[in-house]
């Protein structure tokens, strides 16, 4: 059993004059209840619009949400089933997240960017019963994966006579009856906060994907709780430039616009230049991205209109006290950085009133109850944003809850400073042991950032017959280096054991979609070169 010594709690992000109580993040039940006391509210307010300037409102989102969920109903879907989902950001997408929400079927959202061989393990763990898509190669992968075993039914093409209006994505649906049903309105909402919402696939960057099961309890609890900490509501706009398969961008910016009652432009892929125009042409107030994102804005010079905003978060990857620095300097903005995980959503956040430290990812959310483990510094969770588990693999489940009491094992090591903030050192698998030592990836990439002719650096642990392993660092230059300089360097900051052995210079690291590097092709690439 793991001793927990617990984190401070949420405190610092309550708005002055509020009396908060955990329980009050669940009052809605679920997210479509939540959400419908929002559309209805002023239906001719603009709700979500896309890069080319298309608005929709709340009323025709919540009418065309409504068709989506009975058009889906009439396909021969019914509460429960799961329709897999894998497209770049748009509005018809939205719509059809939010009317399979409303019917009661559990959404698995899909990176557009998986091979076949990913799409065929997402499809034969799950085992759809209809399926969203914005690519045919895509598309005949899901279906081709549909024919394995396991499967009762095969899955149909994107035929004409499915009455699903399809728009630019194409639908496929189990074979079934297609009955047409009259009772549609009778199906919808009536989600409580314990029904599965959504099966989100960890990222993989050192397994398998493992599908996560988050309630509607979870993800409306995360939701209101950023609502509350980041002072988000109905007057907030957020330009949204990441992927929709993804916690950050659905579960954050998608939910917690809806959940706030305030709009959002969306892009189906980040551009630099189109972020920067959509700040200023939308009169934005909020943008959400990740460090690979802040980095590439850095290389702009039009990070003027940042200064207008009220909020700028980065998360799903550490980001560098550089980084954070330059930003603060180049646009006013003093970047919130926060931490979660696809298992627990949002957990942890720099304060919106108070001061945003750069590698620090801040203290509880409201609603979050954290803690260190005594033996290992990992950061557990606990709390109503937290999942009930993966799908198919008790397993990896029971290994997520140690102890066995609903405190959920990160995996992040993690370290608190006196006054409650949290600073995240790394991956526990991860963790580098050179010489007996234990060697933390995070605190030797700092040191190496550290040095100006370095724009990034990743560390991994390499097998060696003399220290068990060594420490390796792949660096991304910004100007001419040696690596015996760099090595200088690393002397004036790190312990001999911290020290890389052998440093790579590259042009670039293999990174997943929400731009986490992909250390098991670093450690690979730097085997195969002794």
């Amino acid at each position: 059993m793991n001793s927990l010594r617990r984190i401070s709690s949420w405190e610092g992000h309550i708005p002055k004059g509020i009396e908060f109580l955990a329980g009050d993040l669940l009052k809605d039940e679920s997210l479509p209840k939540s959400w419908l006391k929002a559309l209805l509210e002023d239906p001719g307010r603009e709700l979500f619009c896309d890069i080319d300037g298309r608005w929709i409102n709340r009323g025709e989102f919540l009418a065309r949400s409504h068709d989506a969920a009975c058009a889906m109903h009439a396909s021969g879907l019914s509460r429960g089933e799961r329709i897999l989902m894998s497209a770049a950001a748009s509005i018809g997408g939205l719509v059809h997240y939010v009317g399979a929400l409303r019917l009661g079927l559990v959404v698995v959202p899909m990176n557009t960017s998986y091979t076949k061989t990913e799409v065929f393990h997402i499809v034969g763990d799950v085992k759809p019963s209809a399926a969203i898509v914005d690519s045919d190669e895509r598309a005949e992968w899901i279906v081709e994966a549909a024919k394995q075993p396991g499967f009762s039914t095969p899955f149909l093409g994107p035929g004409a006579d499915l009455p699903l209006p399809r728009g630019d994505l194409q639908v496929y649906f189990a074979d079934k009856s297609y009955a047409h049903c009259t009772d549609c309105a009778a199906q919808l909402d009536m989600a409580q906060s314990g029904t599965p919402a959504l099966i989100a696939y960890t990222s993989g960057t050192t397994g398998r994907p493992k599908g996560a099961i988050l309630t509607h309890g979870n993800l409306l609890a995360s939701a209101k709780s950023l609502n509350m900490a980041w002072r988000w509501d109905e007057r907030d706009r957020l330009v949204l430039a990441l992927p929709l398969f993804h916690m950050h961008g659905l579960g954050v910016g998608v939910n917690g616009t809806l959940c706030a009652g305030s709009s959002a432009v969306l892009s189906d892929r980040f551009d630099p230049e189109r972020v920067c125009q959509a700040v200023t042409d939308y009169s934005a107030s909020m943008f959400f991205g990740v460090p690979t994102m802040y980095q590439r804005l850095l290389e702009l010079e039009c990070l003027e209109p940042f200064r207008s905003l009220r909020l700028m978060v980065s998360g799903s990857a550490p980001l560098s006290r550089e980084t954070h620095r330059a930003m603060e300097e180049r646009s006013g903005q003093t970047v919130l950085e926060r931490y979660g995980t696809t298992e627990s959503l949002i957990d942890i956040s720099n304060p919106f009133e108070g001061e945003r430290i750069a590698g620090k990812v801040g203290f509880p959310l409201p609603g979050v109850e954290a803690a260190i483990s005594a033996d290992r510094s990992e950061l557990f969770i606990s709390g109503p944003t937290v999942f009930s588990g993966y799908l198919n693999d008790p397993a990896a489940t029971a290994a997520a809850f140690p102890n066995g009491d609903g405190w959920f094992a990160t995996g992040d090591v993690g370290d608190v400073d006196e006054r409650g903030y949290v600073a995240i050192a790394g991956r526990l698998k991860e963790l580098i042991i050179s010489g007996g030592y234990n060697v933390y990836p995070k605190e030797v990439e700092d040191v190496l950032r550290s040095h100006p002719a370095v724009r990034d650096a990743a560390v991994v642990g390499v097998e060696s017959t003399r220290w068990g392993e060594e420490v390796v660092a792949f660096v991304v230059k910004g100007s001419d280096l040696r690596e015996e300089e760099l090595k200088a360097h690393a002397l004036l900051h790190l312990a001999n054991y911290k020290r890389p052995k052998r440093i790579f210079f590259v042009d670039e690291f293999p990174r997943n979609a929400l731009g986490k590097v992909i250390s098991a092709e670093l450690r690979s690439a730097a085997a195969s070169m002794r």
